[in-house]
């Protein structure tokens, strides 16, 4: 009998305001080190780093991206099920069973199962929540060379005291949200 193939998925960055929502699907291979499979949020940069390298190289894995401008067409929401479709599709194998962090999942997907804090509790899922936020963090701290004003090599696009000091005072790139409200109204003004 064969050995029915899960994949975990989960997205990064749906609260950001700038950058783009990042998926990641994974399935796990034999040899991966389970113990070291939690939510991505706690555990440290550069551990989440050395744990990413690990399940790359003991699992088939995958990226979803939806842009920012997906995102301010579609909604945050619907733009973070795109990234997860993406991302399962990009999977070089195909699972029997899908496991997706969250309340929601993409339209058309078939057997598949949504779990809330799927992050803390199925170690498939953490591994998904450790390469898209390791992913999303590389993305951001390679656009701050460009965006330097806006400290994202720090706070990956999220609207911390610092970015939203920065956003009034350098304006609103391409790269940020136009959106989401502290944007937005930056905008108006």
């Amino acid at each position: 009998m064969r050995k029915i193939i899960t994949a975990g998925v989960d997205e990064v960055g749906r609260g950001c305001l700038a950058g783009p929502v990042i998926s990641a699907a994974v399935i796990l291979k034999k040899g991966i080190n389970l113990r070291l499979l939690k939510d991505s949020k706690k555990i440290t940069f550069h551990k989440r780093e050395e744990i990413s390298e690990h399940i790359k190289s003991k699992s088939y894995f995958a990226i979803g991206i939806a842009s920012v401008d997906e995102i301010f067409n579609l909604n945050i929401l619907q733009a973070s099920l795109l990234s997860m479709k993406r991302a399962i599709k990009n999977l070089s194998i195909k699972p029997d069973v899908t496991l997706i962090d969250g309340n929601f999942a993409p339209k058309g997907l078939k057997n598949y199962k949504t779990i809330i804090n799927g992050d803390e509790k199925i170690k498939v899922i953490s591994a998904a929540s450790i390469i898209a936020k390791v992913y999303r963090d590389r993305f951001m701290i390679k656009l701050s060379k460009k965006f330097s004003n806006y400290a994202w090599e720090r706070n990956y696009g999220y609207g911390t005291k610092a970015h939203l000091k920065s956003l009034k005072k350098f304006g609103v790139t391409v790269h940020h949200r136009k959106s989401f409200k502290p944007v937005h109204k930056i905008l108006s003004n």
